[in-house]
């Protein structure tokens, strides 16, 4: 890909709603600091479903990128030129990339997002995995972990409708899935790795059922952080990967995407995460 680096005034963003939540400035900023990229800024705006087609009709060629969030992951693809094999297997984008040609193409790095801040912890490979909730962050934990888990993995989901979209992705996907009631979560623990994806609070009342000596737990939030779960199960000695170590793996693939830099500065743009979460 011909680099963006160069030229005056490169722009890009985070879309979604709510936004001000949002800690992809931060991290955006921290890289492009680190590389020196002094004429490129990187904002958050407030954009609904409603609102992304006249939001992306008037983008000028300044823009290099965008990093888009809930609920616009799915809403941004007719908007788009192209898309990756990554995102069209969840269809999901949480990452556009402005071509030098003027084309519009999508990607997902949540996927590789996750895989890579599996790895970080030294989780490479599973027999088994289980997988708290059925969202759209469920289905890119499915899409993960069908390059991590050599086995099945039980989705636990509080309806049958969630069942048989879980199922669904894992004929997509490739992967053998099984499904759960929410009420025997707590079963989940016996699995080597675990990826929450629920709202905050959702898996508070878990936090009481960690067994001694339990595997890896993923959880996808970063706040509020530790989660009552995964502060339950460092207590336990079991190994943990945080919202943050996700929010970061795929920022540094976006920064890459958007600037053409070969290696986006991983611990500058946690260490600024970190910050911003203590200041909070």
């Amino acid at each position: 890909m011909p680099t963006r680096t160069s030229g005056a005034g490169r722009r890009a963003a985070v879309l979604g709603s709510p936004i001000a939540h949002s800690l992809s400035p931060v991290l955006h900023r921290a890289a492009y600091a680190e590389l020196g990229l002094d004429d490129w800024s990187y904002e958050r705006f407030e954009v609904d479903e409603a609102a992304l087609p006249g939001f992306v009709a008037e983008m000028d060629d300044a823009w290099a990128g965008l990093s888009l969030t809930m609920p616009l992951k799915r809403a941004i693809i007719p908007l788009l030129d192209e898309i990756s094999g990554t995102a069209a297997a969840v269809e999901a984008v949480n990452t556009v990339v402005f071509r030098e040609d003027g084309r519009r193409v999508g990607d997902n790095t949540d996927i590789p997002g996750m895989i890579a801040a599996l790895r970080e912890r030294g989780v490479e490979k599973v027999e088994s995995a289980a997988i708290l909730g059925a969202g759209a962050t469920a289905s890119s934990a499915l899409a993960a972990l069908s390059r991590v888990c050599a086995g099945p993995v039980t989705a636990y989901v509080r309806s049958e409708a969630r069942a048989e979209e879980m199922l669904g992705w894992g004929d997509r996907l490739g992967v053998d899935v099984r499904t759960a009631a929410w009420d025997d979560a707590a079963d989940a623990f016996a699995a080597p790795l675990v990826i929450a994806t629920t709202p905050a609070g959702t898996t508070d009342p878990l936090a009481a059922a960690v067994p001694d000596h339990p595997g890896t737990l993923f959880d996808v939030l970063y706040d509020p952080w530790p989660t009552r779960l995964a502060a339950a199960w460092s207590a336990r000695a079991g190994k943990i990967v945080g919202g943050l170590d996700l929010l970061v793996h795929q920022a540094v693939l976006q920064v890459e995407q958007m600037t053409g830099v070969p290696k986006a500065p991983l611990a500058a743009m946690r260490a600024a995460g970190e910050a911003a979460l203590a200041a909070r």
